[in-house]
């Protein structure tokens, strides 16, 4: 059985006007006719769909800045005592979130989802884990749009590392087509899709790389790191990590230096358990004038980032359930990273 053989003729003509689109150089456009599809009946096939659309479109995006330099200059930066700035998600902006990262490293947006939104997000995680489990011959993964790995070229399927991905808890957000959908969804009507293009200067491109559902285990390895030294230089990034259950106390959190870096720091050193990670003894050093945070997190809690900010997950032996996570790095097309499977907001 596939998501085809049971799709109503709708579906079909749908399909057949995005297969045209697509294949007359217009993927773009057939972004927004399977979004309004999909909003007038869901539709596993749709969903599906619009996942494999949204990586064709890359090659479609006209290469514009908003910004000639970057990081774009802020003036008037907080030099004040080392922490993470909270703000509330009526207070979310572009220019309060770059002033931000660029003061302290990092912003956290307090109930950016609401308490039932996360629950609902993480249920969901659940099931698209539950379903992947199934196996290739599975009747839900194969009539369901929860787990339809991304059709890829084979190296660019490679990169997506999913086996170690899956080894850590989680799933690439693009091998299930109906959450990606509904992460889109759920962050545009939030207004979160204008606050990632005012910041980045132009349409945000997520990373299927860096885009994954987590639900994260007490026995995960940890360590110190900054996305940057394996993402590259000269990219213009922002990452969303949102937490969809209470955290940072019983369950898994984030450990944060709460200090800007323009730089990736040393690494492979300390005490590092790889190359690209930053080890306990080089942390310590770095943050002596700004010690440490593990914050406690309320689901539906959000941190936004950069490439540069040093953290990671925060997991202790006391800690006795798992958590929840989404974590999506956006990028802007024109300095989209080397490496890295790209899908159009």
């Amino acid at each position: 059985m596939n998501l085809l053989s049971s799709a109503s003729n709708t579906t079909r003509e749908v399909l057949a006007e995005v297969d045209t689109l697509v294949a007359s150089g217009a993927a773009l456009d057939a972004i927004d006719v399977l979004r309004d599809a999909i909003a007038t009946s869901a539709d596993d096939a749709l969903e599906a769909r619009l996942a494999e659309v949204r990586y064709r479109a890359f090659d479609e995006l006209a290469p514009h800045s908003a910004f000639a330099t970057w990081p774009v200059p802020v003036s008037d930066l907080d030099r004040g005592p080392a922490h993470i700035p909270e703000i509330g998600p009526d207070d979310l902006d572009a220019e309060l979130v770059r002033r931000s990262i660029q003061s302290h490293g990092a912003v956290r947006i307090n109930g950016l989802l609401d308490g039932d939104r996360a629950e609902q997000l993480a249920a969901h995680i659940d099931r698209t884990l539950e379903v992947r489990s199934e196996g290739p011959t599975g009747v839900t993964r194969n009539s369901t749009s929860w787990y339809v790995a991304l059709p890829l070229p084979q190296a660019q399927a490679k990169s997506l590392g999913r086996n170690w991905v899956s080894a850590s808890g989680g799933l690439p957000t693009a091998d299930s087509p109906k959450m990606l959908h509904e992460l889109f969804e759920t962050y545009d009507a939030i207004g979160l899709r204008d606050v990632a293009a005012a910041y980045l200067g132009e349409r945000p491109v997520l990373s299927a790389n860096k885009c994954t559902l987590r639900r994260v285990p007490l026995t995960s390895n940890t360590d110190w790191h900054q996305d940057g030294a394996f993402l590259g230089q000269g990219i213009r990034a922002l990452n969303v990590w949102v937490t969809l259950t209470d955290c940072g106390v019983d369950a898994p959190g984030l450990d944060l230096v709460p200090r800007r870096f323009d730089h990736v720091v040393e690494t492979g050193t300390g005490g590092a358990y790889f190359d690209w990670a930053v080890g306990e003894q080089v942390v310590e050093r770095l943050s002596a004038d700004a010690p440490v945070v593990r914050p406690e997190f309320r689901a539906g809690d959000a941190v936004l980032f950069d490439d540069l900010f040093l953290h990671r997950t925060a997991i202790s032996p006391d800690m006795t359930r798992e958590r929840h996570a989404i974590e999506a790095w956006f990028f802007a097309p024109t300095h989209y990273p080397d490496g890295q499977v790209p899908l159009v907001w």
